[in-house]
């Protein structure tokens, strides 16, 4: 009769002749993506181990033409984007691809040389679109995912990088125009680019990026009030804190921050989200601040 112990070994060999079986197969669908025959399979089925294998952002950025596969994925789309022709089929395709960028673009070892490939500007056409189908929303929001992966890492060379590129107005007009999920990732990026000290040195350089962008704030927070969702307002929230921490935008914050945010429009929503009352406090704490400061009323204004 075989013991507990050799069970157990029997268990852990198995667990990891199974593992390399795992391993050989990705191996083979990563082969399968210079197949333009096998790709649509390969990119299928390794879109669906982005979360399990944790080398596999290594293993698609060093393997020999298969990151010039995934961008032949994406520039294949562009003639279906204008006109407009866009099928399920093909966005559900182009987006496993981009599913892999993300995965690429979220890794420490693979971020730097895909943000220095330039790679991200590959994506941009797909963000500049504003038709409101389904396959057009699906690929809008899974190209957001992947700038989305890059900003999480709270790195300025990234930073650096998205402010020499359109990305702020390409977000704004997410923001105003697109669904809930797509407008929550866009506000989700210029949150974090705001809160990194360059970026919102740059925003709030000019008089004209920073009511650009407190034009868009605002109209989404009246169209909060029609209609709450409190992870979308949390961003917004967390924007407008955070431009109340440079002192031009502070004071022109005074004059255009909706009165939503003032009165108690949000209690309900916001009831069990303490770490967005607790920005929403530190907002009005430093508007209040500013009022009782003269010295800062008279700060040179935005040019």
């Amino acid at each position: 009769m075989a013991s507990a112990t050799d069970g157990q070994a029997s268990a852990t060999a198995n667990g990891a002749q199974q593992s390399d079986i795992d391993k050989e197969q990705v191996y083979q669908w990563i082969l399968d993506l210079g197949d333009p025959k096998k790709r649509e399979q390969a990119l299928l089925e390794l879109s669906k181990k982005r979360e399990s294998v944790q080398d596999l952002p290594i293993w698609l950025w060093y393997s020999f033409g298969t990151i010039a596969a995934l961008l032949q994925e994406v520039i294949s789309i562009y003639p279906a984007i204008m006109p407009p022709t866009l099928t399920a089929q093909q966005s559900n395709r182009v987006c496993n691809a981009l599913a892999l960028m993300q995965c690429v673009a979220s890794h420490k070892e693979t971020r730097a040389p895909f943000l220095q490939a330039h790679i991200p500007l590959f994506l941009y056409p797909f963000l500049h679109t504003t038709k409101t189908s389904r396959p057009f929303e699906y690929l809008r929001l899974t190209s957001l995912g992947v700038i989305g992966a890059l900003v999480k890492t709270d790195e300025q060379e990234v930073i650096q990088f998205l402010l020499s590129t359109e990305i702020i107005p390409l977000c704004l007009r997410i923001m105003e125009q697109g669904t809930e999920l797509s407008k929550t990732v866009a506000t989700f990026i210029l949150q974090k680019i705001l809160l990194d000290d360059t970026g919102l040195s740059y925003i709030c350089q000019t008089y004209e990026r920073f009511s650009h962008v407190a034009m868009i704030l605002g109209k989404m927070v009246i169209q909060l009030a029609k209609e709450p969702s409190q992870r979308l307002l949390k961003h917004v929230v967390r924007c407008y804190s955070r431009l109340s921490d440079n002192p031009r935008a502070l004071q022109a914050l005074r004059q255009c921050l909706p009165d939503q945010l003032k009165d108690q429009t949000f209690q309900s929503c916001l009831a069990d989200d303490r770490s967005t009352q607790h920005w929403l406090s530190q907002l009005m704490s430093n508007l209040s601040e500013a009022a009782n400061n003269p010295s800062a009323q008279g700060m040179a204004p935005m040019r």
